[in-house]
């Protein structure tokens, strides 16, 4: 994350495990289950509990567990990856609550329907889980593949908004 500010971080238990939510001074930067694939090295960057965005990401996620929220209204900042990475994962937000995606379609909307490999690799390295939500891309069979959080994790997230 070269020049950006260093992150602040905090710790969420959510019903498939403990995640790390980070943010800078004014956006969240990362949302990940703790040892997934790709996992930031978050333990560098300093706890905080009372951080805005944070808590404001804690409370927000909660209602999603409880299945009381299905849209997220955070602010992000996700300008640590590539640029082509970057517009994998504006599309992964236009997936909207309900509803799935596959890799093939996100390839087609970039204007590339032979990226999906290259998409599936930036996919896999969203640094903002469920929040920007790739967990909701599947197989062109619609099969469940790749989530950096574990294909359990996965199935239980789209279980969880009525996607299975």
């Amino acid at each position: 994350m070269k020049n950006f500010p260093k992150p602040v971080r905090c710790t969420l238990q959510s019903p498939w495990g403990a995640m790390t939510l980070a943010a800078t001074e004014d956006a969240l930067v990362w949302v990940g289950f703790d040892g997934q694939k790709h996992d930031a090295d978050t333990q560098a960057w300093p706890l905080s509990h009372q951080h805005p965005v944070l808590c404001q990401t804690r409370i927000q996620l909660e209602q999603y567990f409880a299945t009381q929220r299905r849209e997220f209204d955070i602010p992000l900042m996700m300008a640590f990856g590539t640029t082509f990475q970057q517009q994998v994962w504006q599309q992964l937000r236009h997936i909207a609550a309900g509803s799935t995606s596959t890799y093939g379609a996100i390839a087609r909307a970039l204007g590339n329907p032979n990226a999906m490999r290259a998409v599936g690799a930036a996919v896999g390295r969203n640094p903002i889980s469920i929040i920007v939500p790739c967990h909701r891309v599947l197989g062109s069979n619609g099969s469940l593949t790749g989530f950096a959080g574990g294909l359990d994790r996965k199935q239980a997230l789209l279980r969880l908004e009525g996607l299975l």
